[in-house]
């Protein structure tokens, strides 16, 4: 196996961040170490990393034994990676966008891909919710977020940081909030904290969607106006069907329903839309 050792270089001197690409290279050894603790990669195991960017992380990766597939959509740095690990069987780059990169194409195996990233804040959401699209073949995915997106994650109902994305990453995995990353451990440094989060799928799901794509739905135009009641703002949804019928208090606030109400909302008007087809 081919190593990469500490002292290999894991910069790419001439290259400058790029606002563009939200870049801002991880730099800090110790915070490095602490990542590749918390993910503990291990021989065997298939990853995919996205954003590798100066490698700071792919190379600890790439020592860990694991077969290792990154996707960069900066031209430069693909370049420049794929050179610098040109000798290592292991990994395989694919240059382009994340939010265009299927995971099918990597794996048909339930389970078998772990997925780690330091995400620009320009793509952090739709980049999440690209990858719930195949959350079946996800073993876990750990993020380097801002931390207020790490923050809205993990937030719970009444929450002033409760949305859109927490009801609908939570739908589908746990939320583990690990640490703090601060501005300096970058370079460029950020105007903000850093945070790494532990996503995992849920095995086994108890309060499941008859319909993912209504729940989708639901929880996007609840919360598009989240200030004005449940009646209010799901009216285009509820059109003609029996109010009386639905399992929550239509007087409430997006923000006042749990996981499990939006799955039984979603589920009840699943059921009302049937049964007026018939």
């Amino acid at each position: 196996m081919s190593q990469y050792s500490s002292q290999h270089p894991i910069t790419q001197p001439d290259h400058q961040a790029r606002k563009r690409f939200g870049q801002n290279f991880l730099h800090d050894a110790h915070i490095i170490r602490k990542i590749i603790q918390a993910i503990a990669p291990q021989p065997g195991q298939h990853l995919l990393e996205i954003g590798p960017g100066q490698g700071a992380l792919t190379i600890p990766l790439v020592n860990s034994g694991a077969t290792l597939d990154v996707v960069e959509l900066d031209r430069d740095l693909a370049g420049w990676l794929q050179h610098h690990f040109a000798d290592c069987e292991r990994f395989t780059l694919h240059m382009g966008d994340v939010l265009k990169f299927e995971l099918h194409t990597l794996t048909q195996l339930p389970r078998s891909i772990r997925v780690i990233g330091n995400l620009p804040y320009n793509i952090s959401t739709p980049c999440l919710f690209h990858l719930l699209e195949s959350e079946a073949l996800i073993d876990d995915m750990t993020f380097m977020l801002q931390k207020e997106v790490v923050q809205r994650l993990a937030a719970t109902p009444d929450d002033d940081e409760y949305g859109r994305l927490s009801v609908m990453v939570q739908y589908f995995c746990s939320v583990e909030h690990l640490f703090d990353v601060p501005p300096g451990a970058f370079k460029p440094a950020p105007k903000v904290t850093s945070a790494i989060v532990r996503l995992v799928p849920h095995r086994h799901t108890k309060d499941q969607a008859m319909d993912t794509t209504l729940l989708r739905d639901l929880v996007r135009t609840a919360f598009s106006q989240r200030r004005k009641t449940l009646r209010n703002c799901l009216k285009p949804m509820i059109g003609d069907l029996d109010a009386n019928a639905l399992p929550v208090d239509l007087a409430l606030r997006p923000e006042n329903l749990t996981v499990a109400d939006y799955v039984r909302l979603s589920n009840a008007i699943c059921r009302l839309r049937r049964d007026a087809t018939r």
